[in-house]
């Protein structure tokens, strides 16, 4: 049997400051792929769309965890950042709003980002 190279992970998060540790192992999970080489597309949706502001990133804090700027700039250094266009209409944000090199995008580009080869996801 073949077995399938990764050389890609898209990891999407809905989990923001609700829910704390499920979002930080997301961003933890998308982190140590990108370090360990892989191209990284992370998606923030619903509540984790705010982690794309910088000032909202700053302060979110979960004890024992590494901050949230350091992952974000950690995905950066080997991948993408996306945010749910929805989400971010839903709350007002816009691409100015947004850190250096995230973007807002749609299902559409989730979804010919999942369907390539050589891609794995997760969704947290």
């Amino acid at each position: 049997m073949c077995r399938r190279v990764i050389r890609a992970l898209v990891v999407k998060t809905t989990a923001g400051a609700d829910d704390p540790e499920r979002c930080s192992a997301a961003l933890t999970v998308a982190a140590t792929a990108a370090a360990s080489g892989l191209t990284v597309s992370l998606w923030l949706s619903g509540e984790a769309a705010w982690l794309a502001v910088p000032e909202r990133a700053a302060v979110f804090a979960l004890p024992y965890s590494q901050p949230v700027p350091d992952l974000l700039a950690a995905v950066l250094e080997n991948g993408s950042i996306s945010v749910c266009s929805q989400c971010a209409k839903r709350r007002g944000l816009e691409g100015g709003h947004l850190m250096a090199r995230a973007r807002i995008a749609g299902a559409a580009t989730f979804v010919a980002e999942v369907s390539e080869r050589d891609v794995r996801a997760l969704v947290y």
